[in-house]
């Protein structure tokens, strides 16, 4: 046993351990019609993420480890809003809500029913809409 094993988390985690979630990426201005189209059919889900904040990166890890729905239930798309600025400004405006990062929002029928930034954003709220 070493010096360092003793901080080690008694939960440690293999690749077994840790959930795929079935993201798809945002990169385009040009998905936002998909995602309006696809939103009649199915709920849509967006997660906008900021690749250097500390928040949004632990944000992310709570949503992936408690994420349980099937792929046929919701799509995920992920937004890297500092890769994609544009992306990011014309969600916002579209869907009618403040940029916020991280941030979550729900589309069903064209339109916004539900968005959460920072803490308040749950996994277990996708079920709601489904």
């Amino acid at each position: 046993m070493g010096f360092f094993d003793k901080f080690k988390s008694q939960h440690n985690t293999t690749k077994e351990d840790v959930k795929k979630v079935p993201w798809h990426r945002l990169t385009s201005l040009d998905q936002l019609a998909t995602i309006t189209e696809e939103s009649k059919s199915k709920p849509i889900a967006i997660f906008k993420h900021s690749t250097r904040c500390g928040i949004s990166r632990m944000v992310l890890r709570q949503f992936e480890g408690s994420y349980s729905l099937e792929d046929e239930k919701i799509k995920l798309y992920f937004l890297d809003l500092l890769n994609h600025r544009d992306v990011s400004d014309e969600v916002g405006y579209k869907f009618q809500v403040i940029h916020q990062s991280p941030q979550l929002l729900i589309i069903k029928d064209g339109n916004t029913v539900h968005h959460a930034s920072h803490h308040s954003i749950d996994a277990s709220v996708l079920e709601k809409f489904v």
